[in-house]
């Protein structure tokens, strides 16, 4: 029997996370998003589903001009070549100087040593929320017991640790949630798919925390409903980018569990 304590959590979450999206399809903010080239379709189809505006330009030349103007960074290591790598750092410097919050997802970076240096300098950084798996953030933990407690710790933000379980941690505080769907693991760039999301979020909440928690719970929530109606991965999509368009209150308190 579930406490009547987690019950009133799981409702302040779910109402946390729908009148925070409510205020992303209310101000339509844009999101520049630094990601591979895989992953840049289904996040930008993501964004423009919960009402978000996307842009995705990685030149070096331009990208200061863009996020200048934007309301969230998002900053995807993956696939990196060089002209991301260029433009990462200038994306970076013109976030922190505007004071633009921005979303570090260190793909792989267990994988390559170059990618594990470059992500460990972004995080000197100060980004506000991390997003990542388990092995990337591991290796960044530098094999801490708890390595999303001890690396949200290290570097004062919020991490988000994806896997069966989601969990979001920041200095004193940890939530988790336990929604989402199999099908998720079966379709690529899901992971940089929430990234972009939590961009959106990050642009409209005044805490990156209740950013981090309201944007995994949409995906997740959003994600568990588009399997019940997807018949295998290539329905899944549409089902997904549909049900994130039409995600409400009741969707979001009916289904929304925490561990």
């Amino acid at each position: 029997m579930i406490a009547e304590s987690e019950r009133e959590a799981e409702r302040e979450a779910a109402s946390l996370a729908i009148a925070l999206l409510a205020r992303v399809r209310r101000e339509r903010p844009r999101v520049h998003v630094l990601t591979n080239p895989v992953a840049a379709n289904i996040s930008a189809n993501a964004l423009l589903a919960i009402g978000a505006v996307p842009s995705m330009t990685s030149r070096p030349d331009v990208v200061a001009d863009f996020v200048a103007g934007a309301r969230a960074l998002v900053v995807n290591l993956g696939m990196l070549d060089s002209e991301r790598e260029a433009a990462i750092p200038r994306a970076v410097a013109v976030a922190a100087e505007r004071r633009i919050r921005w979303l570090l997802d260190p793909v792989k970076v267990e994988r390559s040593p170059v990618r594990h240096r470059f992500a460990r300098q972004l995080l000197g950084r100060g980004p506000a929320i991390l997003r990542a798996n388990a092995s990337e953030i591991d290796v960044l933990a530098d094999g801490a017991e708890e390595p999303a407690v001890a690396l949200a710790e290290r570097f004062g933000g919020v991490v988000v640790a994806t896997g069966e379980i989601d969990t979001i941690a920041a200095p004193n505080r940890q939530l988790r949630i336990l929604n989402g769907s199999p099908l998720m693991d079966r379709v690529t760039a899901m992971g940089c798919t929430l990234s972009a999301l939590l961009g959106a979020f990050l642009a409209v909440a005044d805490d990156p925390f209740e950013a981090a928690v309201a944007g995994v719970a949409v995906f997740d929530v959003a994600g568990e409903l588009a399997a019940g109606e997807a018949r295998g991965p290539g329905s899944f999509v549409p089902a997904l980018l549909d049900r994130l368009f039409l995600l409400d209150h009741s969707d979001l308190e009916g289904r929304l569990t925490l561990a």
